[in-house]
C-alpha cells in the first residue's frame, strides 16, 4: 500500500512537470522539448495501473499525447495510452484530434468500443478491425443498417472481422497498455475528410465505415471480399441518411425517419396485410378530390369510433396499390405516422422537434411522392410539451403551401376540443366525415372480411351469423358504433370456436375424468381382502379397459379430425399466398408467371381443398364428429350474451314472437288491467310493423289512476320484456323537477356550470341505452318550463343536450304517469251500477277532461294514447297476493328452503290486504308482516334450516271455525305442528 501510494504521488508529479512542459512547449516550440513531455507522459506507466479495472482514455495535450476518455464502473486510477517508438508516435499524431466533442454519440461508443474489443482479444494495439467489430455490435446500430442497404449479412461482416481478429498477434503478462495503431489513426483522420466534404458537423458512422476504403491492410480486403465498392457504400449512405446534415450528436434518430417513425400503407397493401375496405367509396373519393388540390390539399376524417375512418385511408392505399386513382396520386406513398414512437424517448427538449422536423423534412423532399397519414391527429396539437413548438405549428406552414399531403382521423368530440380550438391549423384540412353504417350496410362489410377471419382462425362464419352479428350488435350493444362491435362480435365467436377445437373436446373428457375416478378407487380396494372389494376391484378393472379402449378410439378420432381442419387450413393459407403473388404478377404485367399460377398452381390447390374437405365432411356424416367447424348465429348470441349480461334465451327468441305473445306476458304481471295491456300492445305492434312515424318514439302513454293499481308495474314489465332487462326503465321522479331551474338537470347544466361534463340525467342514460322505457313518474307535479323539452322528445324523437350532441328517442317507449283524477274513479265507482265498461268510458272522459285543464294543448296532443288504470277489485288483489308470494318462493329457494300456501291463505291475504283507495300496495305490507317476519324469525332461531318445507295455511282449528272473525294465518314447517300463529282480525 504504501509503494501503491508513493507511486500515486509520484505520477501526480510527473503529470504536473508534463503541464509544465507542454506550457513551455506553446512557448517555444522546440521539438526537443516537445518530445521531453511525452517521454514525461510515459513515465507514469506501471502494472498498478494496469490492473485497475477503471481505464480513462483523455487527452492531456492537443497534438502531443493521443488519450480518449473512457469511463467504466468504479476505480480511481487514469491509464494513459502513449507512443514511444516511432511507429507508435506516428500512431498518436495521427490521431490527436480524437476528441469526443468532434464525434457524434454512436461513433464515440465505437471507438470506445474498439479499445474493449482489443482487450478482451488480448491485443495491445487498437486497429480499425476493433473498429468495424465495435460498430457492428452496436444495438440498432447505423452500420448494420448501411450494410443491410447495401444488400449484406452483418452476420457474415461480423464472421470476417472476428476471423481477421483472431489471425492478429496477442500479447499476454504485463503490457504497458493499449496503443492506438496507425490504421485506425489514418482512419480517424478520412473520416474527419469526409465529414468536411459532406459539409457535417460532427464525425459520424457513415464518415468512419467510408474511410475504411482507405484502410489497405484490413477494410479495403474486407470490402473486396464481400463485393461492397466504395460507390455502393456512398448509395448506401445517401439511401440512409437522404438529405439530412449531422447537425446533433444523435443524428442517427433522423436518418430513415419515416421508416423507424411510420408504417407504409401502401406496402402493406402490396403485401396483403389489409383487409378489404367495402361501403367507403364515397368517403374515399371525397379524399381523393381533397388531395388533387394545389393548396390546403389535406382531408380529415371525421366520425365516431369504430365507424371506419382508418379503414378510409387503407381504402386509398388499396387503389394506390391497384393503380385505381388519378395521375396525381399515382405510384405514391401513403405512410401513417405512429405518434406513439415519435415522442417516444424525447426526454430533452427539442427531441421531439428533431425528430418531427426529420419528418416532414423527408415528406417534403419527396416532391410529393408521399402522403402522410396520421391517426388521432388531435394528438399533434400539442405533442412535444416541452419545447416552444408543438407538432401543430410545424405543420402549419407546410399545410398551407401544399408542400405536405397530409390525411387526419379524429372523433367528432377530439376534433371539436383540439382542432377547432386552433382556427389556423383547422382551415387548412378539409372535412370529410365517416358515419356510421346501417345494419345493411354493416352486413356487407362482414361478408367482405369473412374470408379473412376464417383464414385466421381456422374455422367457417356462417352467413347467418354475420346477420345476427350485425342486428344483435346494432341493438344491444349501443354504447359503441358499427361496424367495429359486429366485427368484434365475430372475431370473438371465431376466436371461442378455434378455443374449443383446439382443446380437449368434451366427450374425451369425460372419459378421461372417469378413468382417473376409478383408478383412485382401484388404489384404494387394492389392499382390501375381503370378497366384496375383490368383486368391485374385478369390475373396475372391466371398466377401465372398457374406458381406456374408448379413450384410445376418441383420441384417434379427435387426432384425425383435428388434422383435417389443420390441413384445410393450410391449404386456404396457400391459396390466399399464391393469389397475393399472382396479383403482384399481374401488376408487373408479367403475364407467363401470372399465368402459370392461375391456371395450374391455384387450380391445383384449389383440387386439394375440395378433397380435403369432401373428406372431412364423409368424416361427420358418419357420426364420429367430436368437433365443430362453423361459427353459428347461436355462437354470436352467446358472445353478447356475456357481453351485456342478457339471458342467451332472450337473445333468440325473434322480435316477432315477442309481440305476438306481448300481451300474454304483461297480462301474468300486470293484474285487472285489461284494457290498459291492450292498448299499451296495439301501439307497440303498430312502431314495429313500420306504421307509425319512425322520427318519434315507438310509443307514448299517459298512466292515469288511483295509486296502487300497477301503472309503474306495466312499465317495468314492457322495459323487461322488449328490451330483456328491468333496467332498461329509466325512471324519473317529477317530484325532484319542481323548481325552474331544475329543468338543466334533464339536458345537463350549461357551460360554465357545476356538472356541465357530467351530462344530463335524461339525455346521458338514453344516449348510451337507447332501447329503454322513459317513465316520467307523477307528470303532473313538474314545473311548466320542463314540458316545454318533452314537447321536443314527443314530437321529433329527440332532444339536444347541453354538450350540443343529439340524442335520439326513436327506440324508446315514454310513459308518463299521474294520480290526476283518481278520486273521480272511486267517486263514479261508488255511485254508478252499470257495467264495467260503461263505467269505463265514464271514467276516462272524466280523468282526460281534467288532465286537459291541467296540462297545456300542444302537450296533450303530442301524446299518443291516455290510458285510464281501473281500480281492483277483492278477486285481482287475491291474484296479486300469488304474485307476491311466489316472489318470496324464489327469495327463499335461494336458502334452499321451500315454500308452500293454500287457497285459503291466499284468499285471507287477499282480503287483508284489500283497500280501494291503496289498490295493491297494501298487499306487500300485509305479507311482510303475516309471513316474512314470521319466516326470518324461525330461520334465526334455526326452526327453519336448509331442506325444509314451509306451508302458510289458514287455521282450521274449532275456535277459529266457531268465531270467523278471527281466523289465524299460521306459518309452520311442513308435517309438523305450527311454530308460530298470527292472530287477524277483519276489519
Amino acid at each position: 500500500m504504501a509503494s501503491t501510494r508513493t507511486l500515486t504521488k509520484s505520477a501526480l508529479s510527473a503529470l504536473r512537470s508534463s503541464r509544465a512542459a507542454k506550457l513551455s512547449l506553446s512557448q517555444s516550440g522546440s521539438l526537443l522539448h516537445r518530445s521531453r513531455a511525452a517521454r514525461a507522459v510515459s513515465t507514469f506507466t506501471s502494472p498498478l495501473y494496469l490492473s485497475s479495472r477503471t481505464r480513462i482514455f483523455d487527452g492531456i495535450a492537443e497534438n502531443d499525447v493521443v488519450s480518449v476518455k473512457l469511463s467504466l464502473a468504479g476505480g480511481g486510477f487514469a491509464r494513459k495510452f502513449h507512443s514511444s517508438t516511432p511507429l507508435q508516435s506516428s500512431a498518436a499524431s495521427s490521431a490527436s484530434q480524437a476528441n469526443q466533442n468532434e464525434f457524434t454519440d454512436m461513433a464515440w461508443e465505437g471507438i470506445i468500443g474498439a479499445v474493449d474489443a482489443a482487450r478482451v482479444s488480448s491485443q495491445q494495439v487498437v486497429e480499425s478491425e476493433h473498429l468495424m467489430k465495435a460498430l457492428l455490435e452496436q444495438n440498432d446500430g447505423l452500420a448494420r443498417r448501411i450494410f443491410t442497404k447495401a444488400g449484406l449479412d452483418n452476420s457474415s461482416v461480423l464472421q470476417a472481422t472476428d476471423d481477421f481478429i483472431s489471425q492478429q498477434p496477442k500479447v499476454t503478462g504485463s503490457t504497458s497498455g493499449p496503443i492506438i495503431g496507425p490504421h485506425l489513426g489514418s482512419i480517424l483522420d478520412n473520416a474527419r475528410k469526409n465529414k468536411k466534404l459532406m459539409g457535417d458537423d460532427f464525425v459520424s458512422v457513415e464518415h468512419l465505415l467510408m474511410a475504411f476504403h482507405s484502410d489497405k491492410r484490413f477494410g479495403q480486403e474486407l470490402f473486396k471480399n464481400l463485393e461492397l465498392t466504395e460507390i455502393k457504400l456512398k448509395d448506401a449512405v445517401t439511401d440512409i441518411r437522404g438529405n439530412q446534415k449531422v447537425t446533433s450528436k444523435k443524428p442517427e434518430e433522423t436518418y430513415e425517419a419515416l421508416n423507424k417513425y411510420g408504417n407504409d400503407l401502401t406496402e402493406l397493401a402490396r403485401r396483403g396485410k389489409l383487409d378489404p375496405v367495402i361501403g367507403r367509396d364515397d368517403e374515399i373519393r371525397r379524399c381523393i378530390q381533397i388531395l388533387s388540390r394545389r393548396t390546403k390539399n389535406n382531408p380529415v376524417i371525421i366520425g365516431e369510433p369504430g365507424v371506419g375512418k382508418t379503414a378510409i385511408a387503407e381504402g386509398l392505399a388499396q387503389r394506390i396499390m391497384r393503380g385505381d386513382v388519378p395521375e396525381t396520386l399515382l405510384n405514391r406513398k401513403l405512410i401513417s405516422l405512429d405518434m406513439g414512437s415519435l415522442v417516444a424517448g424525447t426526454c430533452y427538449r427539442g427531441d421531439f422537434e428533431e425528430r418531427m422536423k426529420a419528418v416532414l423534412k423527408e415528406v417534403t423532399a419527396s416532391n410529393g411522392q408521399i402522403i402522410l397519414f396520421i391517426d388521432e391527429i388531435h394528438t399533434v396539437v400539442g405533442a412535444g410539451g416541452t419545447g416552444a413548438m408543438d407538432a401543430a405549428n410545424l405543420l402549419k406552414p407546410m399545410l398551407g403551401r401544399g408542400e405536405l399531403r397530409c390525411i387526419g382521423a379524429t372523433t367528432l368530440n377530439e376534433y371539436r376540443k383540439y382542432i377547432e380550438k386552433d382556427p389556423a391549423l383547422e382551415r387548412r384540412f378539409q372535412q370529410v366525415f365517416c358515419g356510421q353504417p346501417s345494419v345493411e350496410d354493416t352486413i356487407s362489410i362482414l361478408r367482405g372480411l369473412r374470408e379473412r377471419y376464417e383464414l385466421h382462425h381456422g374455422v367457417k362464419i356462417s352467413d347467418s351469423s354475420l346477420v345476427s352479428a350485425a342486428v344483435l350488435a346494432d341493438r344491444y350493444i349501443t354504447e359503441r358504433f358499427l361496424p367495429d362491435k359486429a366485427i368484434d362480435l365475430v372475431d370473438e365467436a371465431a376466436a371461442k370456436l378455434k378455443m374449443e377445437i383446439t382443446s380437449k373436446p368434451t366427450e374425451l373428457d369425460e372419459v378421461d375424468r372417469a378413468i382417473l375416478k376409478l383408478e383412485m378407487e382401484k388404489l384404494s380396494l387394492k389392499n382390501d381382502s375381503d370378497k366384496a372389494s375383490k368383486e368391485r376391484l374385478s369390475k373396475l378393472e372391466n371398466d377401465l379397459t372398457a374406458l381406456k379402449q374408448k379413450q384410445k378410439e376418441l383420441n384417434e378420432q379427435w387426432s384425425r379430425e383435428k388434422d383435417l381442419m389443420t390441413r384445410i387450413r393450410s391449404t386456404k393459407e396457400e391459396i390466399d399466398r399464391v393469389n397475393l403473388e399472382m396479383e403482384a404478377a399481374e401488376r408487373e404485367y408479367d403475364l407467363n408467371r401470372a399465368a402459370e399460377l392461375k391456371y395450374g398452381t391455384l387450380m391445383s390447390l384449389q383440387r386439394q381443398l375440395e378433397e380435403a374437405e369432401k373428406n372431412l365432411a364423409n368424416f361427420r356424416k358418419s357420426g364420429q364428429s367430436l368437433l365443430r367447424e362453423e361459427v353459428t348465429d347461436l355462437d354470436i348470441a352467446e358472445v353478447v350474451s356475456k357481453w351485456t349480461g342478457i339471458p342467451l334465451s332472450n337473445l333468440q327468441q325473434s322480435e316477432r314472437d315477442k309481440l305476438v305473445m306481448l300481451e300474454e306476458v304483461l297480462h301474468k304481471r300486470v293484474i285487472g288491467q285489461d284494457i290498459a295491456v291492450k292498448s299499451v300492445a296495439d301501439a307497440i305492434r303498430r312502431s314495429r310493423a313500420g306504421l307509425s312515424d319512425p322520427n318519434r318514439p315507438i310509443a307514448s302513454f299517459m298512466f292515469m289512476g288511483p295509486t296502487g293499481v300497477g301503472k309503474t308495474e306495466l312499465g317495468k314489465a314492457l322495459a323487461g320484456y322488449l328490451f330483456n332487462t328491468e333496467n332498461a326503465l329509466v325512471r324519473i321522479d317529477m317530484s325532484e323537477y319542481m323548481e325552474k331551474h331544475a329543468v338543466s338537470r334533464l339536458v345537463g347544466a350549461p357551460p360554465g356550470y357545476v356538472g356541465y361534463e357530467e351530462g344530463g340525467q335524461l339525455t346521458e342514460v338514453i344516449r348510451r341505452r337507447p332501447y329503454s322505457v322513459v317513465l316520467f313518474d307523477e307528470i303532473e307535479k313538474a314545473h311548466h318550463d320542463v314540458f316545454n323539452i318533452l314537447l321536443q322528445l314527443l314530437d321529433d324523437g329527440r332532444i339536444t343536450d347541453s354538450q350540443g350532441r343529439t340524442v335520439s328517442f326513436t327506440n324508446c317507449v315514454v310513459i308518463m304517469t299521474s294520480n290526476i283524477g283518481s278520486h273521480h274513479i272511486l267517486e263514479t265507482l261508488r255511485n254508478t251500477q252499470d257495467s264495467k265498461d260503461v263505467i269505463y268510458e265514464i271514467m276516462k272522459r272524466q280523468v282526460v277532461e281534467l288532465a286537459r285543464q291541467t296540462f297545456r294543448p300542444e302537450f296533450m296532443n303530442r301524446i299518443d294514447e291516455y290510458i285510464v288504470f281501473q281500480p281492483l277489485d277483492h278477486k285481482e288483489i287475491s291474484k296479486i297476493v300469488e304474485i307476491q308470494l311466489k316472489r318470496v318462493q324464489d327469495r327463499l329457494k335461494q336458502k334452499k328452503i321451500n315454500l308452500q300456501y293454500t287457497e285459503e291463505a291466499v284468499e285471507l291475504l287477499g282480503t287483508l290486504g284489500f283497500d280501494p283507495n291503496f289498490g295493491a300496495r297494501p298487499v306487500k305490507r300485509v305479507i311482510q308482516q303475516l309471513i316474512e317476519n314470521e319466516i326470518a324469525i324461525g330461520v334465526l332461531r334455526g326452526d327453519f334450516k336448509e331442506e325444509d318445507s314451509i306451508i302458510v295455511d289458514v287455521d282450521e282449528s274449532p275456535s277459529a271455525k266457531d268465531v270467523p272473525p278471527n281466523k289465524k294465518l299460521c306459518v309452520k314447517k311442513l308435517e309438523s305442528a305450527p311454530l308460530m300463529d298470527a292472530m287477524v282480525a277483519n276489519d
